[in-house]
């Protein structure tokens, strides 16, 4: 039994290691990654500081475990799918999770512990991959772009100050269009109008990258 699982086993304050991990998601998701503390977590869970080290080692590992319940959120590509739309599955619930929890976008890839879920989920991309016919070093080449296009996406998503068509249309015409005289920025100006009267919805470019590159990597499989 690892040092990790005997503190599962073993703490017991009325509190699980599930529901400590839960309490630093819950406010992770409020104030990002960069403002949780253990001891703002003890403080939120009514432990004492020292009560907090029953249930994970240090943050280090509060992390490893945070990151884990992210991949358990993911949905795995279903084996009985051609891998196109399941990769495509598989990024667009990694765009949504990602959505929810975007402290998680910095720390995904950073674990050198990964846990249970996070294995299960590298596993069967990997396995998606190479019963579609691609080589080991191809698909290692192909989760590389896509989970670079997801998280990029989802990091750009984070950071925009609208989250609706709506919102982007009422922006446009009340804060960005002042800012482009046609006289000055004739092609913005072009753009910025043109995409307002057509409901442009910039959430939509996400299945329109990912499908160029879906597309885009189907003739390097290895079939026949």
């Amino acid at each position: 039994m690892s040092a990790r699982e005997q503190r599962q086993v073993t703490s017991g304050a009325g509190l699980s290691t599930q529901q400590v991990v839960g309490e630093a998601i819950r406010l992770a998701d409020r104030d990002g990654a960069d403002g949780l503390s253990m001891r703002r977590l003890a403080g939120a869970l009514g432990l004492g500081a020292m009560s907090l080290y029953h249930y994970v080692a240090n943050k280090e590992e509060l992390l490893d475990a945070m990151i884990d319940v992210v991949f358990d959120e993911i949905e795995l590509p279903p084996e009985d799918t051609d891998w196109q739309p399941a990769m495509r599955r598989r990024a667009v619930s990694t765009r949504q999770v990602l959505a929810r929890h975007p402290w998680a976008i910095g720390l995904i890839e950073s674990r050198t512990s990964p846990g249970p879920a996070n294995l299960r989920h590298r596993e069967a991309v990997t396995a998606c991959l190479r019963k579609a016919g691609f080589t080991v070093v191809m698909a290692a080449h192909a989760t590389w772009l896509l989970d670079s296009y997801v998280y990029g996406f989802a990091l750009q998503e984070s950071s925009l100050p609208f989250t609706t068509a709506d919102e982007l249309a009422e922006m446009a015409e009340e804060v960005y269009l002042p800012q482009l005289p046609a006289d000055e920025f004739p092609y913005l100006n072009e753009s910025a109008s043109a995409l307002v009267a057509a409901g442009y919805d910039p959430g939509e470019e996400f299945i329109f990258g990912l499908d160029l590159i879906l597309a885009a990597l189907e003739p390097l499989r290895v079939t026949g």
